[in-house]
């Protein structure tokens, strides 16, 4: 089996001194490590696109929905830190700060100094991001990277895996490096998809996630061996390793796990753009729904539409990965939040009459800090896309690094899109960590567009 196959595939093993009937078992010990963590456990993960990220103001990420779904099955209240680097997670354990690392930390000689896995086992290895040719791969052996450019960020782990390799090969690679305060990971691979770079190198389950937004893009071949991670205690609290191991050989967890995996690995997010064709005179068959509730929220119903197509492409029952529902997308969440059931989000005018609701709160939360009517339209669609959270967080960035706050495009939307550099979503006055910009910038632009377009074919 290709070990890129196998990447966050969990091993749920028991370490050597439990045995089956000690898991299934939940006794006394459960209670007294339940006891020695006061009820609380306090755990440390760092932000990232697969790790603990928020959207739409709900927190999310494969790490974080698996420590949480531990804490509550254990009856523990859930205290979660966010470090900057992997670095300072050790450090906050070793201090006692926290019990827990709920984040891959490499199984090496140097990490086992500090820290003892536990949890799920996952492998990753570097990979080749390369374009398919007629649905197939044009390289499928290392060797055949002579003479090919390939980009990686500069001072990172790719280019010192790629330098070596160019000594095994001989040399011949050209290898270029990327500047990583203008461009990272996520947007090499997506300028290899863009055809703008022929090909990079990342972490496969990097390359995994970003395949699921780019499925012209091959993936298979890897050009390092293995590396094991796992979550991590405290040397000293092999008791809450053993628990920990416990959980996960349970069958429920499990299935937490594989749903985990084909959600962010495997569950498609690419979204096909076509052409819309506006020559019937009318934009879909719930225009009567939009002509009804723009006016609440002082929209002309052609925008509204807009956005209905781009959340839904006009499905009322469209769902999407991270469980946003009905022709507007609405999260069960915010639902909840305007006292809506879950239930009826398929319901096309219960879709359209909650969004716009919520479209009245972000205008109304965004007007002190874009108070041009016009000019904060963009902001509010932003702000339905992925929370106004990483809106104000990209208000405070363009602030801080010269860019005009109260302005989209070529501003804001700059910011935004920096939201997905370590650097800028690490800087004091970011609040909410990592978001993946680039979505949210074209999520925008596609709505603008669509609207522009309607306002010409279409008569209000």
């Amino acid at each position: 089996m290709h070990l890129s196959t196998i990447i966050k595939s969990s091993v749920f093993a028991l370490l050597g001194a439990l045995s089956l009937g000690a898991c299934s078992q939940r006794g006394a010990s459960d209670v007294s490590d339940a006891d020695r963590l006061h009820d609380t456990l306090r755990v440390v993960t760092l932000y990232g696109p697969t790790s603990y990220f928020i959207y739409r103001d709900e927190a999310m990420g494969y790490d974080y929905t698996l420590v949480d779904s531990f804490a509550v099955q254990n009856n523990l209240v859930l205290d979660l830190k966010v470090a900057h680097t992997l670095s300072e997670a050790v450090e906050m354990l070793d201090s006692g700060k926290v019990d827990l690392i709920a984040y891959d930390v490499p199984i090496t000689q140097h990490y086992k100094q500090y820290v003892l896995p536990c949890g799920p086992e996952n492998y990753t290895t570097q990979v080749l991001v390369q374009p398919k040719v007629q649905g197939r791969p044009a390289i499928d052996d290392v060797t055949e990277l002579v003479g090919k450019d390939v980009y990686v960020e500069r001072d990172s782990k790719y280019l010192r895996r790629l330098e070596n390799l160019n000594d095994e090969v001989g040399g011949g690679i050209n290898i270029h490096e990327v500047d990583a305060d203008s461009l990272i990971t996520e947007d090499l691979i997506q300028m290899v998809s863009d055809g703008k770079i022929p090909l990079t190198v990342v972490d496969s389950d990097i390359a995994r996630l970003n395949r699921t937004y780019y499925p012209d893009l091959d993936i298979d071949l890897e050009v390092s061996f293995p590396q094991r991670a796992s979550w991590a205690v405290a040397p000293d609290k092999e008791w809450l390793a053993d628990m920990v191991n416990a959980w996960f050989a349970e069958k429920e967890p499990q299935e937490i796990n594989d749903d985990l995996l084909k959600r962010y690995f495997e569950q498609t997010k690419y979204s096909p753009r076509f052409k819309f064709d506006f020559s019937k005179g009318y934009i879909s068959q719930y225009d009567h729904l939009f002509k009804k509730y723009a006016p609440n929220i002082g929209w002309d119903w052609r925008l509204l539409a807009a956005q209905a197509f781009q959340e839904s492409k006009f499905k009322a029952n469209a769902r999407s990965w991270v469980g946003a529902r009905g022709l507007m997308q609405i999260m069960p969440k915010t639902a909840r939040g305007y006292k809506t059931s879950v239930s009826k989000l398929n319901n096309p005018e219960v879709s359209v009459q909650v969004a716009t609701k919520l479209i009245t709160d972000l205008d109304r939360y965004l007007k002190k800090y874009v108070p041009n009517d016009k000019e904060r339209l963009k902001f509010v669609i932003a702000a339905y896309n992925v929370g106004i959270a990483h809106v104000y967080d990209a208000i405070a960035l363009a602030e801080k690094y010269g860019l005009n706050p109260q302005v989209w495009d070529d501003n804001v939307s700059k910011a935004i899109l920096m939201k997905m550099n370590p650097k800028y979503y690490n800087d004091p006055v970011v609040r909410f960590g990592y978001c993946r910009g680039t979505e949210t910038v074209e999520y925008v632009k596609n709505i603008t567009d669509f609207y522009e377009q309607a306002r010409r074919e279409i008569h209000a």
